[in-house]
């Protein structure tokens, strides 16, 4: 923040302003009358002050005083479509207190002032037949989703690939494009007989006491499932441990092999 906007200047901080929020209709038309040509200098220059509304108060000299008055606000300019052209003013005085700021283009800040009124500003019931088509109109116009059109400057088709729902990405010349990854088929392994795989198990546990699935299946050549189910009767596997992940021979089976006379 620049020196110059350090310092507030509070010289109006005591004069009681009216704050009044209007609908985006509203503000845009009272912005577009600004900027309309003025009538000095031949309509060269914007109009500085032009006259966008006139504001009716209905007072009853009957009515009791803490009654609040009925205002309304008529819009001068010409509204389009379905733009409402009359609203009612909804006073406040209880409100949680507010100022107004401003800084100029130097970035000085001053306080403009305190609210003491709040006003609310909604379309005349006159007017809510128009206002309900406004709103249906925006809310039409919101679930419009409008089509984007891409220059795609490679016309032969040269460094395009398909994807799914017929969509098409160019490939830029900084795109590495991979080599198709081939397959090794995998050769299907024949199951021998029950008795046979059972003896070459015994005699590689003979070589040596601890195997994983995936040496077991090197060394035999033998189906995996089938290989599993095998083991699952000769063998125990080793869930933790230092030879965890790996099958041994049950003991009833180990105590058996040393018993049994070697060839």
């Amino acid at each position: 923040m620049s020196e110059e906007a350090k310092y507030l200047e509070t010289a109006r901080a005591d004069r009681p302003l009216w704050l009044m929020k209007c609908p985006t209709v509203v503000s845009r038309a009272w912005q577009e009358a600004a900027a309309a040509p003025g009538p000095d200098a031949g309509g060269a220059n914007p109009n500085p002050n032009p006259v966008v509304a006139k504001v009716i108060l209905f007072h009853d000299p009957l009515r009791d005083d803490e009654e609040p008055s009925q205002i309304k606000m008529e819009m001068t300019q010409a509204c389009s479509g379905n733009t409402p052209k009359s609203y009612s003013l909804d006073m406040h005085s209880d409100f949680v207190p507010m100022c107004i700021f401003s800084e100029s283009n130097q970035g000085k800040i001053a306080c403009e002032g305190k609210v003491a009124k709040k006003i609310d500003m909604k379309p005349h019931r006159e007017n809510l037949m128009d206002y309900r088509k406004l709103c249906r109109e925006r809310t039409n116009m919101s679930m419009v989703k409008p089509r984007k059109m891409e220059l795609i400057l490679d016309d032969n088709g040269q460094g395009m690939r398909p994807l799914p729902g017929n969509m098409l990405v160019h490939l830029g010349p900084k795109e590495k494009r991979k080599p198709p990854v081939t397959k090794i088929p995998e050769t299907k392994r024949t199951r021998m007989d029950r008795g046979e795989l059972e003896t070459k198990l015994f005699k590689l546990f003979e070589r040596q006491p601890n195997w994983s699935l995936k040496q077991l299946m090197q060394e035999t050549n033998q189906p995996e499932q089938f290989l599993k189910e095998i083991l699952n009767t000769l063998c125990v596997y080793n869930k933790r441990g230092p030879n965890q992940g790996t099958h041994e021979l049950k003991p009833e089976y180990k105590k058996y092999r040393e018993d049994s006379p070697t060839n």
